[in-house]
């Protein structure tokens, strides 16, 4: 356990002063191609081949697919389980997320590869400084996840505590860089990208929602009932023993 937490430590330093020295390294790059770029930039929006342009779509759904819907919903589900009693439909939620959470990891890395081996890649914009340390934390989580000890352990906390920090980065990180990616599809091509932000938007936020609504539906659910669907009348409460026996004395007076 002391080993993963030396690595993770030390791939998430490496990152970070990764990201502090890349602009100033790619700011030399801009400097020797400032005089070109502000020409060239006018007729690159207009001049993409066919081949590029579909290349940089399937690179957008390659990672919408991983980023924006396969990850949420492995997370979604493995929050579902934690209302689940039955061990048998615990362990295939289990099963469901992590072959999400796989399936996410091969999508992002298969849209890394095509930015790697056909894009230019200057780091000179958001969109392309946080894909490089999403795509670390991403595979620095699914190791975390290969490596989950058993129930009960020593190290079992800090792991669920690492794996749970780590899941949220990535979650984060991964639907704010679809956004930066929509502004440089934009931006690279000048078409509007404004139908699928709003498609995109309107998805996170029916995710989120019923990420949050569905941890208190059975709190809403008790709330103004006692059994099946009867609501609460004021001759349903319980009635405190001095009541009680106000009851009796007005009684036997009667």
């Amino acid at each position: 356990m002391h080993a993963v937490q030396k690595l993770m430590s030390f791939i998430i330093t490496t990152s970070l002063v990764f990201l502090i020295l890349l602009p100033s390294v790619s700011s030399s790059q801009e400097l020797v191609k400032a005089n070109n770029s502000h020409t060239s930039n006018k007729h690159k929006t207009h001049e993409l081949s066919p081949k590029l342009s579909f290349e940089i779509t399937l690179h957008g759904f390659l990672l919408w697919g991983s980023m924006g819907f396969l990850m949420p919903v492995g997370i979604l589900i493995i929050r579902m389980s934690n209302r689940e009693e039955c061990g048998r439909r615990l362990k295939i939620m289990f099963y469901i997320h992590a072959s999400l959470q796989i399936l996410s990891v091969l999508l992002a890395t298969a849209g890394a590869i095509m930015s790697i081996k056909n894009f230019e890649n200057s780091f000179n914009n958001s969109h392309q400084r946080i894909g490089v340390a999403l795509y670390g934390v991403i595979w620095l989580q699914a190791l975390i996840g290969f490596l989950r000890p058993q129930r009960g352990s020593k190290g079992r906390s800090v792991w669920f505590f690492m794996h749970w920090v780590l899941g949220t980065a990535v979650s984060l990180l991964g639907i704010i860089n679809i956004y930066t990616g929509l502004q440089a599809y934009h931006k690279k091509t000048s078409r509007s990208v404004r139908l699928w932000t709003i498609s995109f938007t309107a998805e996170i936020s029916f995710i989120a929602f019923f990420y949050l609504f569905q941890d208190k539906w059975d709190h809403i659910q008790k709330q103004g009932v006692i059994l099946g669907n009867e609501p609460i009348q004021p001759t349903d409460q319980e009635i405190s023993p001095r009541e009680k026996t106000k009851e009796l004395l007005t009684e036997q007076m009667n």
